[in-house]
Order: structure tokens, then C-alpha cells, then sequence
């Protein structure tokens, strides 16, 4: 299609447990065998896709295809938005989700690979918000969410300790961080007007519904409407816990009396201290200080 410009497949050849790497080469065939002009390029060790798409961008490259899961993903909007001018850039980003964890495109559609890969072929765009996490060590972004409290500590254990258990894994960081549950202070300020200062079980800032695969975490959340929906769970005792978190994967654990729901531009952190915390699926540890909104910063392919 000579008048599109050429896509930049960034593949992550592990996500998925190598299943990635054994798909992604067909995909893109077939992707090329309908016209579109598709470059290829493989990481080789974690946060690589960063570094690729940071040097994509700055070489005039506007037009990319995260190949893997949502860390991948992650990666690359990361990679993209180090450079100040990129919101302004029109930046286009696809998916081929083959990795682990594919929870960002199930706000639009639970096909998976095969929806992503029509959405390419067919040039089907829409626009997307981009949240920005600034900490003490910089800015970090993401198109999904962003997590405190029992969530990011059971997706820390996981990664850091339990990975090589596989499914197994979350479970077991599921019962070990219950066992230790403890409620958490964290006071933070929405749009300069309402102080949320609770106990907290967790809260979690929210660009998209879905998380962990099937986890409708914010029911009401949309990827271009210019907001933040963050989801605030108040401390519940660990039994009352353990019943409630089924009602994630329908959505209707934010119509319970310790959850609730509200809508922001911008958060800002009144007690930062470094912590857990789980972004777009990843494990990471830093000190977040504000949440912003960069309405309508990327086009996606969805």
C-alpha cells in the first residue's frame, strides 16, 4: 500500500514464553502479503524495545508495531515519549499481542492477535490518551494503568520471585501477600480539589478497563477521553478481601461500600516515598509524585 508509510515491527521473541518468537515471522507475512510495507526488528534482552523505538523516533520513524505483550508495548510508548515533541508527532502504534499478557486491546475487542492484525491491514485507527507518571527519577508513561498497594505487590512477588512458577505463580503471591496484608496511608489530591487521605487496600490510575488478561479493574475507564480514572479500594479485612476479588473480572467490585470511583486530569502524590507498584502489567519500584494526561497523544491501531 504505497501510501501508507512503512510500519516498525518491534518483536519481543520471549513474551509469551517464546510463543512470540515462533508466531510473530508469520504474522508479518502475512501482513506484507496484503501490501503493507512492514520493517522487523527483535529485542534481545528486557527494556531493549525502549532504546529501539527512542532511536526509531529521533531517525524520523512515526509509524511502529509493538510484537509481544503489554510490557512490550509499555516499552516502545516509552522508548517514543522520552522525546518532548512526540505528542505533537502523530505517532501511530499497532499491536500484535502474542506475549503473556494482553490486556489493553480488550477494551476494544477479546479476539486478541487476529483483531490486531485486521486492525493493521485495514488501516483502522483510533485516538488514545497517553498517562504520564512523574517521579523521582523522571517521567514514565503508559496506556494501561498504574497500580498501588496489594495489586502491585502481588504483581512484584511475581515477577521478582515467583515467575518461574508460571500461572501458579500468581496465585501463590495472591495467598502470600493476603497473609500479610496491611493497609496502607497514601494521601493524594485530584485535579487540586478532593484529598483522598484513607487506608487503603490499593488504588489504581487507570487509562483502560482491563488488566491481567481478563481483570476488569476500571469498568467506566476510556482511552481518549482526557481523564484518569482511578479506582480507590479502602482497607477491608483479608476474608472480606479474598470474597470480593472474583467480582474483578465482571467490574462489579467498584459497586462495593469500600470502592470508589473518580475522574482526574491529574493526581498528585502529597507523601511520595518509593514503592511497588504495577505499570501496564510491569513490576517496578520509584517514588510516583504526579499523574498527567496527554489527551489524544497517540493513534492506535485498534
Amino acid at each position: 500500500m504505497a501510501d501508507r508509510p512503512p510500519l516498525l515491527a518491534i518483536v519481543n521473541p520471549e513474551a509469551g514464553g517464546g510463543r512470540c518468537g515462533r508466531a510473530a515471522g508469520q504474522v508479518l507475512e502475512r501482513l506484507r502479503a496484503r501490501g503493507l510495507a512492514v520493517d522487523e526488528t527483535h529485542t534481545h534482552a528486557p527494556g531493549e524495545a525502549v532504546e529501539i523505538a527512542s532511536r526509531a523516533f529521533e531517525a524520523g520513524r512515526r509509524h511502529f508495531v509493538a510484537v509481544g505483550g503489554d510490557g512490550t508495548a509499555h516499552e516502545v510508548v516509552n522508548g517514543i515519549f522520552r522525546h518532548p515533541t512526540a505528542p505533537e508527532a502523530g505517532v501511530h502504534l499497532g499491536f500484535l499481542p502474542l506475549g503473556t499478557g494482553n490486556s489493553f486491546l480488550r477494551d476494544f475487542s477479546d479476539e486478541g492477535a487476529p483483531y490486531a492484525e485486521r486492525c493493521l491491514a485495514e488501516g483502522r485507527t483510533r485516538p488514545c490518551d497517553v498517562l504520564a507518571c512523574e517521579h523521582e527519577g523522571g517521567t514514565l508513561y503508559f496506556i494501561n494503568l498504574l497500580s498501588t498497594g496489594f495489586v502491585a505487590k502481588v504483581n512484584d512477588l511475581r515477577q521478582f520471585r515467583l515467575r518461574r512458577l508460571g500461572e501458579f505463580g500468581y496465585v501463590a503471591a495472591v495467598v502470600a501477600q493476603v497473609a500479610g496484608l496491611a493497609a496502607e496511608r497514601m494521601p493524594i489530591l485530584l485535579d487540586g480539589e478532593l484529598r483522598i487521605d484513607d487506608d487503603l487496600a490499593f488504588c489504581s490510575f487507570n487509562n483502560s478497563k482491563f488488566t491481567g488478561g481478563k481483570m476488569m479493574m476500571a469498568p467506566s475507564a476510556d482511552p481518549a477521553d482526557g481523564f484518569i480514572e482511578v479506582v480507590v479500594v479502602r482497607a477491608l479485612p483479608r476474608r472480606r478481601l479474598l470474597a470480593a476479588f472474583p467480582r474483578i473480572f465482571r467490574g462489579t467490585h467498584v459497586e462495593l461500600p469500600e470502592v470508589s470511583v473518580h475522574r482526574a486530569r491529574e493526581v498528585v502524590f502529597e507523601m511520595p516515598r518509593r514503592q511497588a507498584l504495577m505499570v501496564d502489567g510491569e513490576a517496578v519500584r520509584l517514588s510516583p509524585r504526579r499523574l498527567g494526561v496527554l489527551p489524544g497523544a497517540l493513534t492506535i491501531y485498534a
